[in-house]
């Protein structure tokens, strides 16, 4: 008997990109909303709250709405490491802010994609990306350092205490985590899961995880002002449930490294909601790091040169 094929993840077409455009607004947002309710309840509260939540509300959503079968043949080694992975990178953006910037963040976070592509490039021959694609990666990131990086340093405010080369590392460590969440997803028994069953391992692992380490960290101020609850919920439905539930299912669908680059968006969305929410500038850096790195999504979505064989 044949043994049954994976399903055949597809290129970047319209309906991909705008919905990445959308999950980046939505994630850009999270950010803003995570800031703007800071002092009233920690981020690593915030997380930790939000993911037990939303695991709740996605298991009543798949009872009674979705109705999606979970596949127990799944390895719980395998759920581990994407639980890990998803836990490592909002743990490691929370440590590493209390000593570097949040430019240096914003900038050492996306290098998940180059992280992820690599990763899936090595496991799966049909995630490779061509040269003008791996161009267009770094292009991209260029984009980033320019916009985020750049005004920090040229201003001063590059570091964020005599500790910024811990907080540095540990923004590093959250872009790997991010990156070996999607290799994980793809790579594993977990690319057979259903994309509730995905997402419910990411929630409990975040919950059971980090709502604990608040408390022993001293991290776990929660003042229930209008602006704390609002942020909580924001992150509860909408992030956390639905937004991280439509990613996974777009995982099922499309090439994962195509998909890991247009996430590129999420900071530069998080700095307009700055602006427009928070009273935050911009400067000529920020333009120029935006045309990078819309540059940079367009040369990776291209099609395969012409004199590549398709096998």
């Amino acid at each position: 008997m044949a043994l049954p094929t994976a399903p055949v993840r597809r290129p970047i077409d319209l309906r991909a990109f705008l919905i990445c455009v959308l999950l980046s607004m939505t994630w850009g947002m999270q950010q803003t909303a995570i800031k703007a309710a800071g002092t009233d309840i920690s981020p690593m509260l915030q997380v930790g709250l939000r993911s037990a939540a939303a695991a709740v509300l996605l298991l009543i959503a798949n009872r009674f709405f979705l109705h999606e079968k979970w596949n127990w043949n799944v390895r719980f080694r395998d759920v581990a490491l994407v639980g890990l992975g998803f836990v490592g990178e909002f743990f490691f953006v929370a440590e590493g802010l209390r000593f570097t910037t949040a430019s240096h963040m914003s900038v050492l976070l996306y290098t998940a994609p180059f992280f992820a592509a690599v990763g899936l490039s090595i496991r799966l021959p049909e995630e490779r990306l061509s040269f003008i694609q791996w161009a267009g990666l770094f292009v991209a990131f260029a984009g980033i350092v320019t916009a985020f990086f750049v005004p920090a340093f040229l201003a001063g405010t590059s570091t964020g205490g005599e500790l910024w080369i811990l907080g540095d590392f540990l923004g590093l460590l959250s872009g790997v985590s991010w990156g070996l969440t999607t290799v994980f997803l793809r790579a594993t028994t977990m690319n057979n899961a259903a994309p509730t069953q995905m997402l419910f391992s990411q929630l409990i692992f975040a919950a059971a995880t980090l709502t604990p380490i608040a408390f022993l960290t001293g991290q776990a101020t929660f003042i229930g002002t209008p602006v704390a609850w609002a942020s909580l919920l924001f992150q509860i439905f909408i992030v956390s449930f639905a937004s991280y539930l439509v990613w996974c299912q777009m995982l099922k669908i499309y090439l994962a490294a195509r998909l890991g680059v247009l996430v590129f968006m999420t900071p530069f969305f998080g700095v307009l909601f700055s602006v427009l929410l928070l009273g935050e500038s911009i400067g000529p850096a920020f333009i120029a790091g935006s045309l990078l790195m819309l540059a940079g999504l367009l040369m990776v979505q291209v099609r395969q040169l012409p004199h590549q064989r398709k096998h």
